[in-house]
C-alpha cells in the first residue's frame, strides 16, 4: 500500500530530525569554543559545561536551544518535524479509512495535527523575549498542549491499529504493536505522576532530566512506527 510506504519514510525522519537537533544544540552549548571567532559565536546564555542532562538535569532543552546559533538548528528542525507530523497523521488516517472502507477524519488525525501545530508555535516563539507573565504562561501552555495532544493521538492510533491487526497480519510486526502500546501507556503514567512536581516550584534538575528523556520517549514512538510496518512493494 502506498500509505504504508509513506508512513515508513515519514516515521524515520520524525524520529531522527528532532533527536539530532536537540543533541546537536546540546553539543554546541557544551563546546562553544569550536565556533569562537566565527559568525556563529555562541551566546553566553546558551553556554554550559559538560554534563549529561538526561541523567543530571543540568540544563533544559530550552536553554540549550533558544539562543544563537543553536536556534538556527532547533527552530527549522522542529517546524520541519511539525510539517512531517501533519503528513504522518494524514497518511495514517487514509490507511485506516482504506482498511475500514470509510471516509472520515479519525480523532487521532485531529489530535495529531493539533500537536504538530502547537509544536510549530512553540518553536517559533522559543527565544523571543517578552517580560510579561502572560507570555511565559502562554509558552508553557503551548508546550503542554503539544504533549497532551501527541499522547492522545498516539494512543488512539495504537487502539485503531490493534483492532485492525488481523487484517494487517502480513504487513505488520505484532510484537512492535505491543511495544508501542506499552510505550504510550508508560508516557501517560509518567505524565500523570509527574504533574504535581511539575506545577510546583523547585525540583529544577528533575524537571530538566524528565524533559530530555520524555522528549526521547515521544519520538521513539515514530521509530517503532518504522519497525512496525513491513516493507511493501
Amino acid at each position: 500500500m502506498l500509505e504504508i510506504a509513506q508512513i515508513r519514510k515519514l516515521s524515520i525522519w520524525i524520529f531522527l530530525i528532532p533527536l539530532l537537533a536537540i543533541n546537536l544544540c546540546l553539543f554546541i552549548s557544551q563546546n562553544p569554543e569550536f565556533l569562537e571567532e566565527t559568525i556563529f559565536t555562541v551566546d553566553q546564555i546558551g553556554r554550559s559545561g559538560f554534563s549529561i542532562p538526561y541523567l543530571d538535569g543540568s540544563l533544559s532543552i530550552s536553554r540549550a536551544s533558544r539562543t544563537y546559533p543553536q536556534y538556527l538548528i532547533f527552530k527549522p528542525s522542529m517546524i520541519l518535524t511539525a510539517i512531517l507530523l501533519y503528513y504522518y497523521w494524514s497518511s495514517n488516517n487514509n490507511l485506516v479509512n482504506n482498511l475500514n472502507s470509510s471516509d472520515i477524519n479519525y480523532k487521532f488525525k485531529k489530535f495529531g495535527i493539533l500537536s504538530a501545530v502547537f509544536l510549530a508555535i512553540h518553536s517559533i516563539f522559543l527565544g523571543i523575549k517578552f517580560d510579561i507573565q502572560v507570555y511565559k504562561l502562554f509558552r508553557r501552555v503551548v508546550l503542554l498542549l503539544f504533549i497532551i495532544f501527541e499522547l492522545i493521538a498516539q494512543g488512539l492510533l495504537v487502539y485503531h491499529l490493534y483492532k485492525l491487526k488481523n487484517k494487517l497480519d502480513n504487513l505488520i510486526n505484532k510484537k512492535v504493536l505491543l511495544i508501542k502500546a506499552f510505550l504510550v501507556t508508560v508516557l501517560i503514567i509518567i505524565a500523570i505522576l509527574s504533574l504535581p512536581i511539575l506545577v510546583t516550584k523547585g525540583n529544577t534538575h528533575f524537571k530538566h532530566s524528565l524533559e530530555w528523556n520524555y522528549f526521547v520517549g515521544v519520538v521513539v514512538f515514530y521509530l517503532l512506527s518504522r519497525l512496525f510496518w513491513r516493507r511493501t512493494t
